[in-house]
């Protein structure tokens, strides 16, 4: 019993000394541990069908939006709050032209300016401006001599022939002109990260969005650190800008109503336990593999770390957990996962270097065994040693 008793000293001391973080043996235990795993953690080994698989989850994505039935947005049609310019060009002393204008009311003078087709007042044909109008809540304008029209939901140019069809019975060969001098209909906010934020109109041409944010001036940040936000209606969708630059079934059209926010979400990973330097670290590239990560804050430790006990703990997207057999809940959208990788296995440096990394992960190089040894010895050695040393001067 007393043979045994320094073990038992060894052990006790090698258990209550400070440590940066668990062992790998605490690790695999606390796993199964219900008490201590309270998140449900499970530990998945890095192989070759785990870096497959990663390499094949599906980014956020803006596409869902465009799956959603919805009617084409033609870009082209006038709505409430629109401010429109007429244009009438008539026959003679038309409604509208200088000459009539003698004969009519003195407030009707304010409506309109007038000129010949020749640049004066003449018999022939003539042109009037009429001052600009504004499409009220009801979808409707209101012009001199005809009353009401409704114009909601039309172009330009039906507009522009239901007002000549009003005028008909009241001029002589009527033609009218019409163009937007504010389009709120047919326009999209985006803010956030952009050089020039506010309203920008969309056009026939249907803008994507790519063109609005190059419209905008560009983004103030990396593409890679940049977050889009598109808001429609009632749903929301999310995708690094990077993403929709390189994947064009992302760079969707954009629809009236539509709100786009650009976000600067830079991208970083942490690191903990037995490496050369705990902190946080940025990305700093498009993509980051877990072999360049550990390369960042040098490595394991040699003289502290356990190489077979390397891990990377993530909440991973709850499509991955199906798929790697890992069980959870209906509403979690993601599942904590720890991936171990074996320094001590030359293969597993490839995968490593082919292991994607996210944003937020966070990895923990375990401390080696027989680093607590180590650190009771030193401390054993700090005590002992003085006494040592005077029984020695004492002789």
């Amino acid at each position: 019993m007393v043979a045994g008793l320094p073990f038992l000293l060894l052990q006790a001391g090698c258990n209550t000394l400070p440590s940066s973080g668990p062992v790998q043996s605490q690790i695999t235990a606390q796993q199964k541990d219900p008490k201590k795993n309270s998140v449900g953690f499970r530990i998945i080994p890095v192989t070759p069908e785990l870096v497959t698989l990663l390499h094949q989850e599906q980014p956020p994505t803006l596409a869902s939006l465009e799956s959603t039935p919805s009617t084409p947005s033609q870009n082209d049609r006038i709505g409430p709050g629109d401010d429109l310019q007429i244009s009438i060009y008539e026959m003679g002393n038309g409604l509208f032209n200088a000459s009539n204008e003698q004969h009519s009311t003195s407030s009707s003078q304010d409506l309109t300016t007038s000129t010949g087709i020749g640049g004066s007042p003449t018999s022939g044909a003539t042109a009037s401006a009429l001052p600009p109008v504004r499409v009220n809540a009801a979808g409707n304008i209101v012009l001199p001599y005809i009353g009401d029209v409704h114009v909601s939901g039309l172009t330009t140019t039906q507009i522009a022939e239901r007002i000549s069809a009003g005028m008909k019975k009241i001029s002589r060969a009527p033609q009218v002109v019409v163009r937007t001098t504010s389009d709120l209909t047919n326009s999209i906010i985006i803010y956030g990260e952009v050089t020039r934020s506010g309203r920008v109109p969309l056009t026939p041409n249907k803008e994507r969005v790519l063109d609005i944010v190059a419209l905008s001036g560009g983004a103030t940040h990396a593409a890679e650190d940049t977050l889009v936000q598109l808001t429609r209606d009632d749903r929301i969708v999310q995708a690094p800008l990077k993403i929709v630059e390189d994947t064009p079934e992302q760079n969707i059209l954009l629809q009236s109503g539509d709100r786009l926010q650009l976000l600067y979400m830079p991208r970083n990973f942490t690191v903990f336990g037995a490496s050369e330097k705990i902190s946080e670290i940025p990305f700093s590239t498009p993509d980051l593999s877990l072999a360049e990560g550990l390369a960042r804050v040098g490595g394991p430790s040699d003289g502290r770390a356990d190489p077979n006990a390397v891990y990377l703990f993530r909440f991973e997207d709850r499509a991955i957990a199906q798929k790697l057999n890992i069980p959870s809940d209906t509403g979690q959208s993601t599942v904590p996962i720890v991936y171990q990788l074996d320094m001590m296995n030359p293969a597993n440096y490839f995968l490593a270097q082919d292991f994607p990394m996210r944003n937020h992960d966070l990895i923990y190089i375990a401390n080696a065994k027989i680093n607590n040894f180590n650190k009771f010895f030193n401390l054993l050695s700090t005590i002992v040693s003085p006494g040592i040393t005077a029984a020695y001067m004492a002789r």
